[in-house]
């Protein structure tokens, strides 16, 4: 099984999430908000052949953003894997949109020549986190739990990106609905641990197995070549 995006370094016990998935051979990339925390666990997951740590600067933590940059720097060659990244233009996040803009550019200006993949937060702002990428040149990235239109999502796939679903998705209509908008070849999964309450993976092998007509291993196995072929792209 493969998980693109958690976050296993709120859990109440780190470690033993980490080794457990360590000894299940999950897939397991875990998101940071900022390069603090980045800092205080990446040498925590090197021994590990199965888990990852993400360097990132999440949107709803912006006011931070300023002072965490020289340590985003300092780690970039650190990871393979930059998370959790991008824009929130909600209700949460609206008033610190100016400096979500500024940070997020600041993230893409330092991995526009590194083989980097991006996990990326667009929440009310799908459009703008697409162009901004275009901008950029950004090739390699993943849209978590996306929640936009489909005409966005349309021009997000026609672009190449790839999209992370969760148990939380599939339990909506509208998820449901942007789930079956997504090419098959474009689809990851997610769990957000711990802010999903439900984060199993199978039961998202077996929706996308009666969304696709086909077996849960048939399921697992077209999500384990998809990712394949996104880290071929930063080998």
């Amino acid at each position: 099984m493969i998980d693109v995006h958690c976050h296993f370094d709120m859990a109440k016990n780190p470690e033993k999430y980490i080794s457990d998935n360590e000894k299940k051979q999950i897939i397991t990339i875990g998101m940071t908000n900022l390069p603090s925390h980045f800092q205080m666990g990446v040498n925590h997951v090197r021994r590990y052949k199965y888990i990852r740590l993400a360097l990132g600067l999440h949107p709803l933590r912006a006011k931070e953003h300023v002072k965490e940059y020289s340590k985003f720097r300092q780690y970039i060659d650190e990871t393979s894997y930059i998370g959790e990244v991008g824009l929130d233009f909600s209700r949460e996040g609206f008033s610190t949109k100016d400096i979500q803009i500024k940070s997020f550019k600041f993230v893409l200006d330092c991995i526009r020549t590194k083989n980097k993949i991006l996990s990326l937060h667009s929440r009310r702002a799908e459009k703008e986190t697409l162009e901004m990428l275009i901008e950029k040149g950004i090739d390699n990235a993943i849209f978590h739990w996306y929640s936009g239109s489909l005409n966005v999502l349309r021009n997000i796939a026609n672009s190449g990106f790839f999209f992370s679903i969760n148990s939380a998705m599939i339990q909506s209509d509208n998820g449901r609905k942007i789930i079956a908008e997504i090419p098959k070849e474009l689809i990851l999964t997610e769990t957000d641990f711990p802010y999903i309450e439900n984060d199993d993976i199978t039961s998202i092998y077996v929706w996308l197995s009666k969304l696709w007509n086909t077996t849960t291993k048939d399921v697992e196995l077209t999500i384990d070549a998809n990712f394949q072929r996104l880290i071929q792209r930063i080998r």
